[in-house]
């Protein structure tokens, strides 16, 4: 029976099917920032999926990241190229820089790329904001990326990886530059269909940039076919969409979805660890948690979330059933994130609004439904509060994938524990067995939150077993392998690539594994 993919088989997929080429990953974010504190300098996993989902792929290739220096003792940890080793503990991969002056981020990130493309490929009804001066930072911005890349990439043979929406065009001034780079893309979140896209107003150098990529992967088939339809429609160009290619001026490009995934056993025996076991009971306490049952949720405070949504929810369901006042507290977990942009501050205060409205309704003198917490915690503090929850809520309007469906799962060596989950969410087309829910019914939602309260344990048990197994099989491991392995292929056929070069003969199944 073939196993699951590991750490050590991508490595060794990596050293085979990489052979004489340089592994380059590109990212707005970076895996770890260092930041003053009143002990020195701390270095620090910072929060967001895609930095700690990426983090143990560059653990098992190598390789060099390339990202923007966020934290404020950043430059201190840096040697004269910009560069450190990483991760801090046992260096794996080296972390390659980029500073940004303060007006460049806020234009880059927080405009154009968080007021522009992020509300555009999100079905949350949040109106995007095109600034003209916003798209200017983020073409320099993106030359400046595309400079240090070629700069590290030199003359040798490269394969660059590129992460997401902040960098939609990186690929072409990369393929203008050095047409023998190997440029691969995995945006992580979803792709809109082609009557939204058309609103922005630079949607063909957009398009123009991301069909610099020799492979562009998305979440799901769905948001492949998006994009096969916005280019159609948009551009000159000869779209296959029988074969998910695009061809122009001459270059392919081949659009595939890679649904992305964690690391599952090393989130499972964190899960196990005396850490957790300690904060467990910490949580316990804190929470006056004796005798009452747990509801949780954990996000970025984001309008994308559904947190409002959620807490309408809990509201109605204990109007509808009394018996769960003062049995039942729901811990929220909402990190603050994007805090000087309007939408994100309007999301804040109804949250804040809604917590203290429903706590004043139904709460009691020793009682809160409600517990809202915004501030980062650590991965054995929120793994803790999975261990314990009786159920989970990934209530997002629309999501990319949404990693914390996939981490609670993880935690639950127990095979207990319920997950309501969004159906507009990546994670549904995987945790089949989750209660999935329309974020936007409170009557629905309210409904999925009884039955998880009153599910057997026998049903809790099958359901979870299944959802875990789907997890451990697509893990971020099997989700890198398979993205090499196609664009691999794509080299191959595309460019008659020597296969001395690619080493092309190398099978997972001879590791015991499945691509």
């Amino acid at each position: 029976m073939l196993k699951v993919w590991r750490r050590e088989v991508l490595r060794e997929f990596v050293r085979t099917k990489l052979n004489g080429y340089r592994f380059i990953l590109v990212s707005n974010r970076e895996p770890f920032e260092h930041r003053h504190a009143s002990t020195g300098i701390n270095c620090v996993q910072p929060a967001g999926g895609l930095a700690s989902a990426l983090d143990p792929v560059m653990r098992a290739c190598g390789g060099l990241w390339i990202a923007h220096g966020s934290g404020d003792a950043d430059t201190q940890t840096v040697d004269k190229f910009d560069r450190v080793k990483l991760p801090p503990d046992d260096a794996q991969y080296t972390l390659r820089r980029v500073w940004l002056s303060k007006e460049e981020h806020e234009a880059h990130y927080l405009g154009l790329s968080n007021q522009g493309i992020w509300p555009l490929c999100h079905v949350a009804f949040t109106r995007p904001v095109f600034d003209a001066d916003d798209w200017q930072a983020y073409r320099r911005v993106n030359e400046r990326f595309a400079e240090t890349v070629l700069e590290e990439a030199g003359s040798d043979p490269a394969f660059v990886f590129i992460q997401d929406y902040h960098f939609a065009l990186l690929p072409r001034m990369l393929r203008n530059a050095r047409p023998n780079l190997v440029i691969a893309q995995f945006w992580h979140v979803p792709w809109p269909n082609s009557e939204v896209f058309n609103l922005f107003p630079w949607k063909d150098e957009i398009l123009d940039g991301l069909l610099g990529n020799d492979l562009l992967g998305f979440q799901l088939q769905h948001h492949c076919q998006n994009f096969l339809k916005t280019v159609d429609c948009s551009l000159e160009a000869r779209v296959d969409e029988s074969g998910s290619e695009i061809c122009r001026g001459g270059h392919s490009t081949h659009v595939r979805p890679f649904p992305i995934g964690i690391d599952f056993d090393a989130h499972a025996e964190l899960a196990d660890s005396d850490a957790v076991a300690n904060q467990t009971r910490r949580w316990r306490e804190e929470l006056s948690l004796k005798g009452k049952m747990l509801g949780i949720g954990i996000d970025r405070l984001d309008y994308t979330k559904g947190i409002p949504e959620r807490l309408r929810s809990l509201g109605r369901l204990l109007e509808m059933h009394p018996q769960y006042r003062g049995k039942l507290v729901f811990a929220q977990i909402a990190v603050p994130s994007r805090s000087s942009l309007p939408e994100y501050r309007n999301i804040e205060q109804e949250v804040d609004y809604l917590t203290a409205q429903i706590n004043r309704r139904w709460g009691t003198s020793s009682w809160r439904p409600i517990v809202l917490m915004k501030r980062n915690y650590n991965a054995s503090e929120m793994i803790a509060l999975h261990r314990l929850a009786d159920f989970c809520v990934v209530s997002s309007l629309h999501d990319g994938m949404n990693l914390v469906a996939k981490e609670f799962a993880a935690s639950r060596a127990d095979e207990d524990g319920v997950l309501v989950l969004s159906k507009f969410t990546g994670a549904a087309h995987e945790l089949k067995e989750a209660l999935q829910v329309n974020p936007f019914s409170v009557e629905e939602c309210a409904n999925a939150y009884r039955d998880a309260l009153t599910m057997q344990p026998d049903e809790r048990k099958r359901r979870m077993r299944k959802m875990r197994e789907s997890v451990e099989d697509n893990n971020v491991y099997r989700w890198a392998g398979k993205l090499l392995s196609e664009l691999a292929r794509v080299e191959t056929k595309e460019k008659q690539v020597p296969v001395s070069a690619l080493e092309t003969e190398f099978q997972p199944a001879a590791l015991g594994v499945a691509v």
